[in-house]
């Protein structure tokens, strides 16, 4: 790395003192920790032909955290001194109270090897960066006369943290991340249309720069604009609907994944709260969290509390077997943790999240679920949603879909949304591909305020009954 690795204990902290310090907040107490971060983050915008945005971030702090039940105490501070530590041990220990609880057993503290530990933007200068973003300009205008506008942007990050328990363990990681994106205007006869690619992982941002790579981007983003320049009304009502490969599994995300978290269903707050070892899907559904794939945006060494990541089951077959979980969550249900732990920065407090989920692909292929299609739309590309936790409704808007009639893709479409919930959902899907994919690294997910990277995927799926919104007759 560029600059000396972050080792809080070296400099600004004692270690000695600071475990002290922890371990006083959370006598009494179920569990607690220290978590310390350093980060920083740089990010160019190249728009409509100049260099519009240029913004560097860094900062450092710890949170410490103490818990007793249901109840966190949590204090954070961006001064790593050992007055802040004892402010924040001070204001922790209030969820602790008289005490009273027993402390559970530490993690494994085990970190995996996934991605290198590095500065993804080291011995890449900022002229060399701004130069391929104006390459990314000139190449997209001169691929087709229609294009009026490029935007491309470029990010890299690395957030370095250290997490000490009370027992006295240590776990750190180092985690890269990088980031591209080109967005496309093309217009022709007064109507304008748009299109987006980018991909990005926990790698050295110069595999973003080669130009295989930016040029398949801006191929990508041109194509699908041009694409929605011949789209017509989408038609609306119930019908059938196959999802395409990869980044559709956003709707999988959203619609299921949040649902699966632990914290939801120990609250009964979930669609699927009470239903573990029974059908919530159809017969071949599987769904899985994995926080193990090398170089993936979603995959962490650790997670924000020191549990080592997993390939974790959560549908098999349509059975619903398992949740994710954080370790209060875990400790609360009366089951293991499953390195689903994960917090924003160290301003925020860890819950249960998704890290990689996917559903795994079947044995049917692509082209004959599509053919099986009589009277629907085939949807590749999904822009924003939204999804009510306690009943799995989702609303997902498509950035990319066709009309399908007798297994023959028809015209583009524009305007339509997908609209359903996840559990029947999983329930009507027909038919599940052998082409199962990842998105390629642009996955962000919220939750209750925080957001973090994340990885989405599945194989081609038809689901029936889904309502439609358009503007069009069906």
């Amino acid at each position: 790395m560029s600059r000396p690795p972050f080792d809080p204990f070296a400099a600004q902290l004692d270690r000695d003192t600071a475990l002290n310090i922890l371990r006083q907040a959370v006598h009494g107490a179920d569990d607690g920790e220290l978590f310390l971060e350093r980060s920083q983050s740089e990010t160019l915008l190249f728009d409509d032909g100049r260099l519009r945005n240029s913004s560097f971030m860094a900062g450092q702090g710890f949170g410490l955290r103490a818990v007793r039940g249901e109840v966190s105490g949590y204090a954070h501070s961006s001064e790593i001194t050992v007055p802040s530590l004892q402010r924040a041990a001070e204001t922790a220990r209030l969820a602790v109270g008289q005490g009273g609880g027993v402390m559970a057993p530490a993690p494994a503290m085990t970190p995996v090897d996934l991605y290198r530990p590095i500065d993804p933007a080291q011995d890449i200068t900022i002229a060399r960066r701004i130069d391929l973003l104006r390459q990314i300009d000139a190449y997209a205008r001169q691929l087709d006369p229609r294009v009026v506008q490029v935007t491309a942007s470029m990010g890299s990050s690395v957030q370095e943290v250290a997490i000490l328990r009370p027992e006295g363990g240590l776990a750190t990681d180092i985690r890269p991340m990088t980031r591209l994106n080109v967005a496309v205007i093309v217009e022709n006869n007064d109507r304008r249309e748009s299109g987006n690619a980018g991909g990005g992982g926990r790698f050295a941002l110069d595999a973003l720069m080669e130009p295989a790579h930016w040029q398949g981007l801006v191929d990508e983003a041109l194509r699908i604009a041009l694409v929605n320049l011949r789209s017509v009304p989408a038609p609306a009502g119930v019908m059938d609907v196959v999802l395409g490969a990869g980044w559709p599994g956003i709707l999988l995300h959203e619609a299921v994944g949040h649902g699966l978290e632990g914290d939801f269903n120990r609250k009964k707050a979930s669609a699927f709260a009470g239903l573990m070892g029974q059908r919530v899907a159809a017969p071949g559904v599987t769904v899985v969290d994995d926080g193990t794939i090398p170089d993936r945006r979603g995959s962490i060494n650790i997670d924000d509390e020191g549990t080592p990541p997993a390939r974790n089951v959560l549908i098999e077959d349509g059975i619903l077997v398992g949740y994710m979980q954080d370790r209060q969550n875990a400790r609360l249900m009366g089951v293991d943790p499953t390195g689903n732990g994960r917090r924003e920065s160290y301003a925020h407090v860890p819950m249960p999240r998704m890290t990689n989920t996917y559903m795994p692909g079947g044995d049917a292929d692509p082209a004959a679920i599509l053919a099986d299609l009589k009277d629907g739309i085939y949807a590749v590309g999904f822009g924003g949603g939204q999804v009510d936790i306690t009943n799995g409704k989702f609303v997902f808007s498509c950035t990319e879909a066709y009309r399908v009639k007798n297994g023959v893709v028809g015209d583009p479409i524009r305007g339509a949304t997908l609209i359903g919930d996840g559990a029947t959902a999983l329930q009507q899907i027909r038919g599940i591909g052998n082409d199962m994919a990842l998105d390629p690294g642009i996955g962000n997910c919220g939750k209750q305020g925080q957001w973090v990277p994340v990885g989405v995927g599945q194989p081609t799926l038809m689901i029936g009954g889904l309502t439609v919104g358009g503007s069009a007759a069906g």
